[in-house]
């Protein structure tokens, strides 16, 4: 299991920071992750889970691997599961 989470860097909704998850495996590795995390379905974004910084440390604890936001991208890129909004 690789899932990859980036630091609470995004400030968002109950004025919390929010983190990016994601899989560089499969969606659906991200999503059986997310359940496991807790993380409702609804948080889900054409790619990743945006989660609060309140579940970062828990995310870490199951597996998740902390990396930079850049990192995350590019991994997320190469592993052909980007998906970019459409216009």
């Amino acid at each position: 299991m690789t899932v990859l989470i980036d630091p609470p860097n995004w400030p968002g909704p109950r004025g919390l920071m929010w983190s990016h998850l994601v899989s560089d495996v499969s969606l659906e590795e991200l999503h059986t992750f997310a359940a496991l995390l807790g993380v409702p379905r609804r948080a889900f974004d054409r790619d990743h889970y945006d989660v609060p910084e309140t579940v970062h440390a828990r995310a870490v604890e199951l597996g998740a691997h902390a990396v930079g936001s850049r990192e995350l991208l590019a991994r997320l890129i190469a592993a052909g599961l980007r998906r970019r909004k459409r216009r």
